[in-house]
């Protein structure tokens, strides 16, 4: 089979002869490929871990790691990857738990795209599209041909039915109906000064105070923006910090969140 050069690959794997594994990847010793299944470079597999057929693995994946939840003890678990799945950069799927039956179990045609992280017992079906940044926590279920769009996050023990389809930037608390189209709100507040970060970084009680005068006026108050910066200018002293607010609220070209 081909194994580049500089791959490190444990005696014990079980590596099918048309599998390869491309530079700097670490196979470890309880790992299974399938025929015809790519390492493209600088992946790392480890635990219990069988990937099927045909599958392709782009650098710098790890697939089969300890997972992240403070109740695993490093427990024997495992991770099952099917056949024909394309797993882009920087994935990350970790193995199961004792908690959620030892397995972490993604099915066959699956395309997960970078940088989404598959927590430990997370079962995916077959056919599926997991967009850039999708977050799972642990215990997930997502039925076959769902798709779940880009830097959405499901929480743990939440279920995505079949053929469901979750709009990017969502954030999921609850199960996710079979068929449906589904997004989160995506309204963004302003909920005043960041009174904590400005505490660490050493700026004063007026100056805070009157940050939050300010945030009031402009997000809390029925005055619409230009009625509000008057009532800053008029109202408030004139600090730096106030006279950056102001300006950066002038130069704003799309608005800004209230």
């Amino acid at each position: 089979m081909p194994i580049h050069p500089t791959a490190i690959v444990d005696a014990n794997a079980r590596i099918a002869e048309s599998a390869e594994i491309g530079p700097h990847c670490i196979v470890g010793a309880n790992v299974e490929i399938g025929a015809r299944t790519r390492l493209m470079a600088h992946a790392y597999l480890e635990g219990k871990t069988v990937i099927g057929d045909d599958t392709v693995v782009y650098p710098y994946t790890t697939i089969g790691i300890a997972s992240q939840d403070l109740k695993y003890k490093g427990e024997p678990s495992e991770t099952r990857i099917g056949s024909r799945n394309t797993i882009r950069e920087f994935v990350t799927i970790h193995r199961g738990t004792q908690g959620g039956g030892l397995v972490t179990e993604l099915g066959d045609d699956n395309l997960i795209m970078a940088y989404a992280h598959i927590a430990h017992d997370v079962r995916i079906g077959n056919h599926t599209v997991i967009a850039n940044g999708v977050t799972f926590g642990g215990h997930v279920v997502v039925g076959d041909w769902a798709v779940i769009g880009a830097f959405s996050g499901v929480h743990q023990f939440c279920r995505v039915g079949r053929h469901a389809m979750i709009g990017g930037y969502s954030v999921v608390t609850q199960d996710v109906l079979p068929f449906s189209m589904t997004v989160s709100p995506r309204e963004v507040k302003t909920f005043g000064a960041n009174k904590v970060g400005l505490e660490r970084r050493g700026f004063s009680n007026e100056t805070i105070a009157s940050l939050h005068k300010a945030f009031r006026l402009l997000t809390k108050s029925d005055l619409n923006t230009t009625q509000a910066v008057e009532r800053i200018s008029t109202e408030l002293r004139m600090r730096p910090e106030i006279e950056e607010l102001l300006a950066f609220i002038a130069s704003a070209e799309r608005g800004f969140v209230k």
